[in-house]
């Protein structure tokens, strides 16, 4: 296994429970960290600080999660200027925390339609997520561009897109992240896309064709654990796994989801990059 990667698992699907007995469990099933929902208004980070350092677990990143009245590219400004408060927000809920990193996605969640044409909307997105990413840069937290499949967005779909974004953005601690849930629907060569990334790539989402965990569907991740061996990520690979709802946040408590895909996924990826030279 590269040295330089580690394994994560998102807390989002874990609904219904203390946030200690989340965090107890993927301590124990030998993670070295976990991603936390970017909520802060309803967070305590001092607490969350402290059960991480308790159960010795780094914060990879802070999921971010985009809703009409944080969308970056609308086209009231007013909203765009909440956006980019939220993500500044994110990145004080991440330094307390001591996560390294924030999802950005420019527009709101399952929004499909365009507000104005695509130039204007990436122009506004660069603008955005750069005045988000200068905050973020001076407390030392990444920014990470995350595409979404066609269902869930219209504007950043494939990691190349991503990345043209993050090029025109260029600021350091702003790059791209790649989750092979979307990939999978998107992307014609998932390990090739992760490679051509290269040293942009700077966070990825781990979960299978049907947001369960690795092995669970019909993605083949040894090519992909195998690209990002070769471009030498070092970074964290974040199960994002959510239940099989066309409202996959609607908060249902799905069981398989906690103990059995918390295991599974660990057990297949250290199995997975151990193979792997």
């Amino acid at each position: 296994m590269s040295k330089g990667i580690q394994f994560s698992y998102n807390t989002l699907v874990y609904t219904g429970e203390e946030m200690e007995q989340g965090i107890r469990r993927i301590a124990g099933f030998g993670y070295d960290a976990a991603e936390f929902v970017g909520e802060p208004d309803h967070m305590n980070p001092h607490n969350i600080r402290h059960l991480l350092e308790k159960y010795k677990l780094e914060a990879s990143s802070i999921c971010a999660i985009y809703t009409p009245e944080r969308d970056l590219v609308s086209s009231r400004l007013e909203i765009r200027n909440q956006a980019i408060q939220y993500v500044k927000q994110c990145v004080d809920f991440a330094k307390t925390i001591g996560a390294k990193g924030i999802s950005v996605t420019p527009t709101a969640n399952m929004k499909i339609h365009a507000e104005a044409d695509r130039d204007t909307e990436l122009k506004w997105a660069v603008q955005g997520i750069k005045e988000a990413g200068l905050y973020a840069g001076e407390h030392g937290i990444r920014l990470t561009v995350e595409p979404w499949n066609r269902y869930e967005t219209y504007l950043i779909n494939r990691l190349e897109q991503s990345l043209e974004l993050v090029n025109e953005i260029n600021l350091p601690n702003v790059g791209c992240m790649g989750d092979t849930y979307h990939m999978n629907i998107e992307e014609i060569d998932i390990a090739e896309a992760f490679r051509k990334a290269g040293d942009k790539l700077y966070y990825v989402h781990f979960a299978d064709s049907n947001r369960a965990a690795p092995g669970s569907g019909h993605i083949d991740f040894r090519p992909i654990a195998q690209a990002l061996v070769d471009i030498g990520y070092e970074g964290y690979i974040s199960m994002e796994l959510l239940p099989p709802f066309a409202d996959p946040f609607s908060g249902v408590r799905c069981e398989e989801f906690y103990d059995l895909y918390t295991k599974q996924s660990i057990d297949n990826l250290r199995a997975l990059f151990a193979s792997i030279s």
